[in-house]
């Protein structure tokens, strides 16, 4: 077979750009589906033909359109994931389970971080729908209270799986914590070492974690038959505000003997505070985090905290979108995975 030859002007040129099946067929003066099927080696087209699209196919490192072959299956081959923050331990520990997933199944994994805000989630919620994502993970921002936004996307086929912060109501799975019973734990474990005012630095209230942690802990107290001091109660779920916090019962004269709070970094800041102000933990006054992170290994004492497994979370909810992307199904009853947290007792709480 006779092969029309350009010059090397044109091929050269057309290195500079991505190379498609036509500029190939284009060079050799054969049809785009000869090529086409010479790259899957047909049985249809000889010998001669396959080598020379195959040699210049590599000469000029041709790929293949990973667009195209998407619009052609119907697919992307990507998901998304919308988080509240990629810094903070347990969100970045889900990253990884989900990525693994990911990646055993040949997707591609967009991250956006709304850092908290509710239009940042809206605006991550659009890109990756222009995206054309299979399939979006989400954990909901502070601020998040409306869910339009989560709604039209299942409205236009896209799947979705909460993980440990939800969406109330909404028609979807979900993989959480019972972030209740693990609230109860740590409440009860410091209640068994003798604490009888124990302070709650609480999540924000608009979140279903922060008001489960917070019952948790009023349940404890219950159960215990101790009084509950509303003073003890305050929504600090940061760094700098439990530290504010601290500052401001302290100055009251309001002093605990036990603090819970909503995640390591709260209970971190406290911790700090509170030595600083001259009280030893955990002999005068225990602490309690919540996630088990890094942080909670390196502090002073070593801080007792709930371990969320994070990285199980991630590999959990990866697993349960692809299943739902790969059935296809746009009508199901939503599954809700519980998985277990454990209270891991260290220095800042250790028993009498």
């Amino acid at each position: 077979m006779n092969f029309i030859q350009k010059d090397q002007t044109q091929t050269t040129r057309m290195r500079s750009n991505q190379i498609t099946i036509k500029d190939i067929a284009r060079i050799l003066g054969i049809s785009p589906s000869t090529v086409s099927r010479a790259l899957k080696d047909h049985p249809d087209i000889n010998v001669d033909t396959k080598r020379a699209v195959n040699e210049l196919a590599n000469k000029l490192k041709y790929q293949p359109n990973a667009v195209a072959l998407s619009l052609k299956n119907s697919r992307s081959n990507t998901i998304g994931v919308i988080i509240p923050e990629i810094v903070h331990y347990f969100f970045s520990s889900v990253i990884s389970g989900i990525e693994d997933v990911a990646s055993q199944r040949g997707f591609t994994v967009i991250i956006c971080q709304s850092n908290e805000s509710f239009i940042r989630e809206v605006a991550n919620a659009h890109t990756l729908l222009s995206h054309r994502v299979d399939g979006i993970l989400v954990s909901i921002s502070k601020e998040t209270h409306s869910f339009e936004h989560l709604v039209n996307l299942q409205e236009v086929g896209i799947p979705l799986v909460f993980f440990d912060r939800i969406a109330p109501d909404m028609h979807a799975d979900q993989v959480i914590i019972d972030d209740m019973q693990a609230s109860y734990k740590a409440t009860r474990h410091l209640i068994e070492t003798g604490r009888k005012r124990i302070a709650h630095f609480a999540g924000p209230q608009t979140l279903v974690i922060g008001r489960d942690r917070l019952q948790g802990y009023l349940n404890a107290l219950a159960e215990a038959g101790l009084p509950v001091d509303n003073r003890l109660i305050i929504e600090a779920d940061t760094f700098e505000k439990a530290r504010n916090a601290v500052v401001e019962m302290l100055d009251a004269g309001i002093v605990p003997d036990g603090v819970f709070a909503v995640n390591d970094l709260t209970a971190i800041g406290a911790m700090q505070t509170i030595q600083k102000r001259g009280y030893k933990i955990p002999d005068e006054i225990s602490i309690v985090g919540f996630s088990d992170g890094r942080f909670s290994g390196i502090t002073d004492p070593n801080l007792s905290s709930v371990d969320q497994h994070g990285y199980e979370m991630g590999t959990t909810a990866a697993e349960m979108l692809f299943r739902r992307i790969l059935s296809g199904e746009t009508e199901y009853i939503p599954e809700v995975k519980i998985l277990n947290a454990d209270l891991i007792v260290r220095g800042s709480s250790a028993k009498e």
